[in-house]
């Protein structure tokens, strides 16, 4: 894109029109990522699979993240922010097509590639609409404006769930479920059963891929603006002058990991919720506001830093108390052992409250790592935007070694995965997106 097609974003109505219009994008990305929260245990029943298994639903659509996120970004490039964001929500519609056949078959590995499509697309959204709303303004309200941008994200996972939950589940079903436990059903009984229930995938997905496909259209030819980053602030551009590499840059390897260990904690938080209440006996038509609730913490956190952030505290100490809080909450969640507590009409085991609860401190998490991993970058903002996005298949790869950890031990015991992730993100928030070389110099 060249600097005479690129419209100017700094008048207060263009920031605004902007922030509106990425910010319901974000709202379509919570919804399709975070629906996966009932799919893990829904597919788990009607495909008969393992913890490990089950979670190769996180793994197709988030390590499209890792395998796409450079050629997402030369997408990018090549169409321009507009148009390759249709494309993005082109394959996700797609992507949300493919569960027609998937179900009809009832044929897991397609469902997979389905979820690998949507997630290809959300990739390509995401590389555009990260960079776009932390350059929109000021980089030291950025965690502000993603806050907003989380805000949208996390209503659409609080709603997304309960929604698709109320679609495909009836309040007969516990009973079927407790049945397919005991082997009730012979085989051939059972087989309709599990054909029945994942049919009822068919109409939601069909649904949502025509109103992605229209969204696509909209996107295109909408008045949000073109930007470009690399003359967005010349300031910027300066500093990262004298490097001929992205990996000339510790902080932001560095931030890639963090981005890698965060967003796999948060999905654990939210995605494995309802399988460790249903290890405890409480079943899904029950378990199936757990995600919710913790979605709800998240916006809670995330309100609290609109507030607060930069106004009263920096962006950076609120990263790293959140960070720390983290770690208690993981803590919380491997040791609690045999106590019972009562909140929003459900008697729950402690841990499930401490799971509940990480949705806060993961809250602002995210918004510190993105601004502080970029920052100086100039030229190479694009692809270390992209290198970030990359750093998001930590959805893929922790979920599926918890649900591995979860098979070879317990589901309790899988959650000490969460300890040295945070203890990392607490280094990074203290120290490491100081490191300006490998040398360990500091300015």
């Amino acid at each position: 894109m060249s600097v005479e097609n690129t419209a100017p974003i700094h008048s207060k109505r263009t920031m605004y029109m902007a922030i509106t219009i990425v910010g319901m994008m974000f709202f379509i990305f919570g919804f399709v990522s975070w629906v996966n929260a009932i799919l893990i245990p829904y597919f788990r029943i009607a495909c008969e699979l393992t913890h490990f298994q089950s979670y190769l639903v996180t793994f197709s659509f988030y390590i499209a993240y890792l395998v796409m996120s450079v050629p997402a970004s030369y997408v990018l490039k090549r169409a321009g922010f507009k148009k390759g964001i249709m494309y993005g929500f082109f394959c996700m519609a797609a992507g949300a097509l493919l569960f027609v056949p998937a179900a009809l078959m009832r044929t897991y590995l397609i469902f997979l590639i389905g979820l690998f499509s949507i997630g290809t697309g959300l990739t390509i959204l995401q590389a555009a609409a990260n960079p776009y709303i932390t350059i929109v303004g000021p980089i030291e309200s950025a965690a502000k404006r993603i806050s907003i941008m989380g805000i949208c994200n996390k209503f659409a996972g609080i709603i997304a769930p309960l929604i698709f939950a109320a679609v495909i589940l009836k309040v007969s079903d516990a009973a079927v479920f407790d049945q397919l436990d005991a082997g009730f059903y012979t085989e051939e009984e059972k087989n309709l059963v599990l054909d029945d229930l994942i049919c009822r995938v068919i109409w939601p997905y069909t649904i949502l891929s025509v109103f992605l496909f229209a969204v696509g259209i909209f996107i295109r030819y909408s008045v949000l603006p073109e930007i470009n980053q690399e003359e967005e602030n010349k300031e910027e551009a300066s500093s990262g002058g004298t490097h001929t590499s992205i990996f000339q840059f510790p902080y932001l390897i560095l931030g890639a990991f963090a981005m890698f260990l965060h967003v796999g904690t948060q999905v654990i938080a939210i995605d494995t919720i309802i399988g460790y209440a249903g290890s405890m006996g409480i079943n899904l038509l029950e378990a199936k506001v757990f995600p919710s609730y913790t979605l709800t913490a998240t916006i809670f956190g995330y309100m609290l830093g609109i507030v607060l952030i930069p106004k009263y505290v920096s962006q950076t100490r609120a990263f790293q108390f959140c960070c720390i809080l983290g770690l208690i909450f993981s803590l919380g969640v491997a040791l609690s052992t045999h106590i019972d507590l009562t909140l929003f009409g459900h008697e729950a085991n402690l841990s499930i409250w401490f799971l509940v609860g990480l949705g806060f401190p993961n809250s602002l998490i995210y918004a510190g790592i993105w601004p502080l991993s970029i920052k100086g970058l100039g030229r190479f903002t694009k692809i270390g935007s992209s290198l970030l996005v990359m750093g998001l298949c930590g959805n893929a790869v922790l979920p599926l070694a918890y649900g591995h950890l979860a098979d070879m031990f317990s589901i309790r015991h899988a959650y000490w995965i969460l300890t040295p992730c945070y203890l990392y993100l607490i280094f990074f928030a203290v120290y490491g997106h100081k490191i300006k070389s490998w040398s360990f110099k500091t300015r």
